[in-house]
């Protein structure tokens, strides 16, 4: 069971309908949609960060087990073709709707976050930890930087490539040939993404064009074991 705190907030599982249900508002108003629940939901495990001093929501992501064998029940499966993955001999985790209230800018929610996957990893023996991570908006223009950029550095192991389902997708590694703007790249890179990458993740090779969430998403890997070293200690001592 997580329970850490990190400065004024804490982090916990969720424990009942009426958690998931504010975590599914906070969600809501962070992606600009009138609703964000799904049937994924009643299978994943919700970590909410809460704020001491009244309880408020501040941030919420879900956390989805499975095996290889498993991954194409997944959210990411919706759109990618992870036939490779299916392979994956390790335990996995699919990380979501990671989101933190857009009023707040105190960087102690996100070690409360990143201090809570980490003890959920460990304490799962999880191996693999995906998801999808998104670009604001559905125009590539202003990312061609930061796509170049995953198409240089980032791209997934060949044995692990997901392919093309979307109907609306940005080949950006077929179609890009740009050398990357390391500067215009930074800014242009989703924060969470950018974290993925310090941890050592890849990419798919394609980005969705999702027009419900007004978002364009990269499928988005990490293997635990290739985390770099001194990220595994930044990582762990967020624990303490």
């Amino acid at each position: 069971m997580i329970g850490l705190k990190k400065g004024r907030y804490r982090a916990h599982h969720a424990q009942n309908a009426q958690d998931i249900a504010a975590a599914q508002a906070l969600r809501a108003r962070c992606f600009g949609v009138e609703q964000d629940k799904d049937a994924f939901d009643h299978q994943c495990t919700h970590i909410l960060i809460s704020r001491d001093s009244d309880g408020a929501l501040v941030c919420c992501f879900r956390m989805m087990p499975l095996s290889g064998a498993e991954i194409s029940r997944s959210y990411s499966a919706q759109y990618y073709a992870l036939d490779a993955l299916a392979a994956y001999r390790g335990k996995m985790v699919e990380m979501g709707r990671f989101c933190i209230d857009p009023d707040l800018n105190d960087p102690d929610i996100l070690r409360a976050a990143w201090g809570a996957m980490t003890a959920y990893v460990d304490d799962n023996g999880v191996e693999l930890l995906f998801g999808c991570s998104s670009f604001a908006g559905t125009e590539t223009h202003d990312y061609l930087d930061a796509f170049a950029m995953l198409k240089a550095r980032h791209l997934a192991p060949k044995r692990w490539l997901p392919r093309v389902k979307a109907p609306h997708v940005f080949r950006f590694a077929a179609r890009l040939r740009r050398k990357p703007d390391a500067k215009k790249a930074h800014l242009g890179m989703p924060p969470l993404l950018r974290t993925y990458l310090m941890m050592g993740g890849w990419v798919s090779d394609h980005a969705v064009v999702d027009a419900r969430m007004n978002t364009l998403h990269v499928f988005t890997g990490v293997e635990i074991r290739a985390i770099p070293a001194a990220r595994k200690r930044v990582l762990r001592a967020l624990l303490g």
